[in-house]
């Protein structure tokens, strides 16, 4: 690793030994090997002393520049967009290797310093520079759209759109005018022609998340799309030609909603070519540390916010079993920012955890339902009352609860908002 004096050099560099070079070596040492691959190697620059104008020249192509210097507080700080300063303790270098890999990560890509993560990411490299499709499987809060931006930037198709839609979040009655397009007029309130989002990624890349909430009606619609590469929109006669790669993300398990009659099994396989499972957070503890410094550079950039983390704060963050995976981890790095105001390092006591939720399928005692005064009411709390006992006699399986009430999965997700803005029943795990 070459890190002259004034200088810079890349991951690429041959390794030349002088003396700014070895006052870093003990952390380059266990930290380059995490990250010296293709994709890191073309876009990251350490150094000790990186001028302003070089740095800006550097983040104009998309690089990132990252100063390292010695200093008893150590500090990671956002100098400038791509430029990113890191300073820490000579004598306690594996402290300061989260931070340097949530450094090289800045700007939305994967951070890891798991070993089972850098594999997924090993493997995701070597499917990005193909055509075929993703499917990504691993539970809610993981991450698995930063994968699919991955997989995306690091593919022929980089300079095309990339385009991501949760398939739970839109209308049903909308769902085919948004994916596939329409004619103006097709349908009432039609009065223009919509695209659809096949189109607008064409070229480019397509991520399809929750694909296992898609009604079953479009699911053959869009094993259509994905065979014949076209797509028919709504009141046109004539299929247009689309080139869109599909990158699918579910955190079901779609063998099992196939098996059920829920999935398309002829639409799995096609989309099964190449899974990847993102594991839980709490099984992968070597990226927690990583995770945290990534988003306190993310979240603490301005000045007067804390610049580290105090290891037994980070020891707090290793322990947690995060039910709510990344997505809370980020609640907890924010919370801390918070608390520690003006201080520089953010210590184990504010490190706040999210408070435990309560099943749906467990009424809270002080939310009951309010009396009712209309006929609405009577219905509404009614309604609510049948869907908890249904969810009581399934052990809170929604598929199973929603078949038994007769209605859809998609149906009883919206009653259940409902009820829990109402103060029906208690927050629930996403």
């Amino acid at each position: 690793m070459n890190i002259p004096a004034s200088s810079t050099a890349t991951l690429a560099a041959a390794p030349q030994k002088n003396a700014a070079s070895s006052a870093h070596d003990g952390l380059i040492g266990i930290t380059v090997p995490l990250m010296g691959v293709a994709w890191q190697r073309e876009r990251i620059v350490l150094g000790e002393a990186i001028p302003p104008a070089l740095a800006n020249g550097l983040a104009g192509k998309g690089m990132t520049a990252i100063a390292l210097t010695h200093a008893a507080a150590p500090a990671l700080a956002l100098a400038a967009p791509g430029r990113i300063t890191l300073a820490y303790d000579p004598a306690a270098p594996q402290a300061a290797r989260p931070a340097l890999l949530a450094a090289a990560a800045h700007g939305g890509w994967p951070i890891a310093g798991d070993a089972q993560s850098l594999a997924l990411l090993t493997l995701a490299e070597r499917i990005s520079a193909s055509e075929i499709p993703v499917l990504l499987e691993g539970p809610t809060g993981t991450g698995k759209e930063v994968l699919a931006r991955f997989v995306h930037r690091l593919s022929p198709r980089c300079d095309g759109p990339f385009v991501a839609v949760n398939c739970a979040a839109m209308p049903e009655a909308m769902l085919e005018a948004l994916l596939f397009g329409h004619r103006k007029g097709a349908f009432t309130g039609a009065a223009e022609a919509g695209e659809g989002l096949f189109r607008a990624a064409d070229k480019g890349t397509l991520l399809l998340d929750e694909i296992g909430e898609l009604p079953l009606a479009l699911q053959a619609k869009l094993l259509r799309a994905l065979q014949e590469g076209e797509v028919l929109p709504l009141g046109a006669t004539r299929p247009l030609k689309v080139d869109v790669r599909i990158i699918a993300a579910t955190n079901r398990d779609l063998a099992a909603e196939a098996a059920a009659g829920r999935f398309r099994e002829d639409l799995l396989y096609r989309l099964n070519v190449f899974p990847l499972r993102i594991h839980a957070l709490r099984d992968r503890p070597g990226d927690i540390a990583a995770l945290a410094f990534g988003m306190l550079l993310r979240h603490a950039a301005a000045p007067g916010r804390p610049g580290w983390i105090d290891p037994a704060a980070l020891a707090l963050l290793e322990r947690h079993a995060w039910p709510g995976n990344v997505r809370e981890l980020e609640n907890v790095i924010r919370r801390a920012i918070l608390l520690c105001g003006e201080g520089e390092v953010i210590a184990p006591e504010q490190i706040v955890f999210d408070t435990a939720v309560r099943s749906v399928a467990e009424p809270s005692v002080h939310a009951r339902p309010a009396p009712a005064r209309t006929l609405s009411d009577v219905a509404f709390a009614s309604e609510a009352q049948a869907i908890l006992a249904a969810l009581a006699s399934h052990d809170g399986n929604r598929s199973a609860t929603a078949r038994s009430l007769g209605i859809s999965e998609r149906t009883l997700r919206y009653r259940l908002a409902s009820m829990r803005a109402s103060g029906l029943v208690a927050g629930a795990r996403a």
